[in-house]
């Protein structure tokens, strides 16, 4: 396999202001740096895609091309303990997602008995799912188990939905993809804004989600529950006493999930996303349950014409407006949004190269504007990358 075609959402992830997948994974042993390179190797054949960069075949079209410059691993030591609070840029530089970079970057820092393995995969390569499904199998290559081959067949999507030429608006890609577009993509790295921790507690995720359930007939998660105190307490926005102005928010959803037929291994960007929205005003006097309600709504709407009709809408703007047009795109409302990923069901028990899985994990996040709801002993983390209230513009 020298070459794959990318499908309408991988685009998204790609340019300025695409958020790589980047993890630092901590092992209180240390690991045998010659047995990772050994069992990469190994486990690089089925997922032949990660050892890849992105190749303009011209004014609309990327490819992921395989090439030995497509996968960098380096073997790095340090003195300094392992510290969640510290930036991960400590440990890697996350990739970009741009023609002739690599999309897949791997290094294992080495410090007094104990090992930081942080891996940064490009997310038009892959998202949450296909990421912890690579790194669980070379986990199982390193512990010699057999592994899941993946599914790289790119042309099941492409091939599943009617596109039809048609002019695509900013509206169009609200109503059909959840996403927003006009005004080039910045890169806000989260050192430009405030990164804070919260942590959520079993008990508290309870009470949450009993106040939102209140009297509503919808049965609702924990994660609309979460969310809305999220889209409550950090929504970012310009507000003034003569405004009100109209408030998003954002959460990915695996449409593996609602896909018959649709391989469970499919090794790729199998996202789509479901947006809510609400005026400020009303935000700020709306009880939790029915903001809850808003959110358990919009993922509702999440089916397979709806995924559908979001994969045309996309490559319609592509074909419309060319590579650059994908650079517009935003995964939540620049000024007044924010998306929130759930991530609390990450598979850490099966990074385990042979001496355990990690004991502790940092996430990273560079764009303003999002959360990340990560597991947490006795509840959630919630990683939350916003802008103070006195620099929003």
């Amino acid at each position: 396999m020298d070459a794959l075609p990318l499908t309408p959402v991988d685009y998204v992830f790609t340019g300025v202001g695409s958020q790589p997948i980047t993890f630092a994974f901590y092992y209180p042993k240390p690991l045998d740096p010659q047995a990772l390179k050994k069992s990469l190797e190994a486990t690089l054949v089925p997922f032949p895609i990660l050892r890849s960069q992105l190749k303009r075949i011209s004014e609309h079209d990327f490819e992921f091309r395989v090439c030995d410059d497509g996968l960098t691993f380096e073997v790095r030591e340090s003195n300094q303990p392992f510290e969640k609070s510290s930036s991960i840029e400590r440990y890697i530089a996350p990739v970009r997602s741009v023609e002739g970079q690599p999309l897949t970057k791997i290094a294992l820092t080495q410090t007094s008995g104990e090992s930081v393995l942080t891996v940064s995969v490009s997310h038009a390569l892959a998202d949450g799912f296909s990421y912890f499904h690579f790194l669980s199998s070379w986990a199982r290559a390193c512990r010699g188990d057999p592994i899941i081959p993946p599914f790289l067949e790119r042309n099941i999507l492409l091939s599943s939905f009617d596109y039809r030429p048609k002019p695509v608006s900013p509206e169009d890609v609200y109503e059909h993809c959840g996403l927003f577009y006009g005004g080039r993509r910045g890169q806000e790295k989260a050192g430009r804004a405030h990164e804070e921790r919260l942590l959520i507690s079993d008990e508290s995720i309870a009470f949450y989600l009993e106040a939102a359930k209140g009297e509503h007939a919808v049965s609702l998660t924990e994660n609309d529950a979460i969310t809305a105190l999220l889209w409550k307490t950090f929504v970012p926005l310009r507000h003034t006493e003569s405004e009100n102005p109209v408030t998003y928010v954002t959460c990915p959803f695996d449409f593996r999930r609602v896909l018959d037929g649709f391989p469970k291994n499919y090794f790729g960007c199998a996202l789509c996303f479901a947006t809510a929205s609400v005026d400020f005003d009303t935000l700020l006097k709306a009880p939790l349950g029915d903001l809850a309600l808003l959110v358990r709504n919009s993922v509702s709407r999440v089916k397979p014409d709806y995924v559908f009709s979001s994969l045309s809408t996309l490559e319609g703007l592509r074909r419309q407006g060319g590579l650059a047009a994908m650079e517009e795109v935003h995964l939540r409302h620049p000024r007044h949004g924010l998306i929130v990923t759930n991530l609390t069901r990450l598979p850490l028990r099966d990074i385990d190269f042979g001496s355990g899985p990690p004991a502790d994990f940092k996430a990273y996040a560079e764009v303003a504007a999002s959360a990340v709801i990560l597991p947490a002993r006795g509840g959630v983390e919630v990683l939350v990358i916003h802008r103070p209230r006195s620099n929003l513009c």
